[in-house]
């Protein structure tokens, strides 16, 4: 049965970033691999993902760093779990990589799509430089950037969400959070009251970069054309 949201029933989308607007899973794989193999180190892309996540969750829940710093760490971490060290030069270009991250191919139109009947927010586990970089790939201007760098704590800190809501200013009923990752995302913001739609990049099959989770979204859909298509 094909999924429909009120539309009427909401003013603003807040959307995650990396993993439901922007392709991160390729983009961290298409920086690590050829990192592992000038060390000719060598694993499966699911190991990979699966110690991105967890490390990558740890790093986040100690005392607030910049993502950048986080990224750099993740990188230090694996070459400790596979045996290398990376140069400064890897650890540092990293971060920088993001810009180089591309949008999933229905993330632009869909967000066209939507910009017209709906604020579009950003809340997401990044500095703003780095932000800015992908920005420029999305082509569109959000009405509000809530990330990390400005909040000083990572999902799924509940001050991400907050301070979303409050930057929004209207009803919290009146918002609707859409995103990849249920351990970042859909668990915190459920437990806030917020309606949420859960994007299962995945269809299913595991939780990919982000740390397993259990959640119940108010609504499950497998990409944003079937968002804009349930608010149609």
């Amino acid at each position: 049965m094909t999924t429909k949201i009120d539309a009427d029933s909401y003013d603003a989308i807040t959307f995650d970033c990396y993993g439901t607007l922007i392709d991160w899973e390729a983009g961290l794989m298409g920086y690590l691999k050829p990192v592992l193999e000038s060390h000719d180190a060598h694993s499966v892309d699911s190991f990979l993902l699966d110690f991105y996540g967890r490390t990558e969750a740890k790093l986040q829940a100690g005392p607030y760093r910049p993502y950048r710093q986080i990224l750099e760490g993740v990188l230090a971490e694996l070459g400790k779990r596979l045996g290398f060290v990376p140069s400064a030069e890897q650890l540092a270009n990293f971060p920088d990589s993001v810009g180089d991250w591309l949008p999933f191919p229905d993330t632009i139109a869909s967000l066209k799509a939507l910009a017209p009947r709906f604020q579009l927010v950003i809340v997401s586990n990044i500095d703003d430089d780095l932000f800015d970089l992908t920005q420029a790939r999305l082509g569109i201007n959000f009405d509000h950037v809530i990330t990390a760098g400005q909040v000083g704590a990572y999902k799924p800190d509940p001050r991400m969400f907050k301070t979303a809501i409050q930057r929004i200013g209207v009803p919290q009923k009146r918002i609707l959070h859409v995103a990849q990752s249920l351990y970042h995302d859909i668990a915190p913001a459920n437990a806030l009251g917020l309606d949420t739609v859960w994007i299962d990049r995945h269809d299913g099959h595991g939780s990919g970069a982000t740390v397993t989770a259990t959640a119940t979204p108010k609504w499950t859909l497998r990409n944003l054309s079937e968002l804009v298509a349930a608010l149609s």
